[in-house]
């Protein structure tokens, strides 16, 4: 992955930087709800600059990265993200949703403790 050079990268909020300044992407993990926010290093600035937009979408504009794997990427991102919306359903809840819905909550979220499982395991192999 290289840093495409003089690439001007919006952060949102009206406020833009040189793609090969960045140095660092930080996701803003504590209540970021629906509109991600993400932390953003940027070389001879002391304080990061908070961007209106995720961390991938940021990179996305500055390397040049498969489509395929800016896909894959945001497809796990959501999966942690509905994996820790699931951790807040009460047991009450899920088996109302259940017998209402047909929908086992607890299915879905040993399926995604799976595929996050691999995930962790295939980061560290590489």
């Amino acid at each position: 992955m290289e840093t495409r050079e003089n690439i001007i990268v919006p952060l949102g909020y009206g406020k833009f930087v040189r793609s090969d300044k960045i140095v660092a992407l930080e996701p803003i993990e504590d209540d970021r709800g629906p509109g991600r926010r993400t932390r953003v290093f940027i070389d001879h600035v002391t304080a990061p600059m908070i961007a209106s937009r995720t961390e991938n979408s940021i990179l996305a504009n500055m390397v040049e990265i498969p489509k395929e794997v800016m896909e894959a990427t945001a497809a796990l991102e959501l999966l942690r993200d509905i994996h820790d919306d699931i951790q807040q359903i009460g047991p009450m809840l899920r088996k109302s949703i259940k017998k209402e819905a047909n929908f086992d909550i607890d299915k879905v979220q040993k399926r995604i403790e799976e595929i996050l499982k691999h995930e962790i395991e295939f980061d560290f192999k590489q």
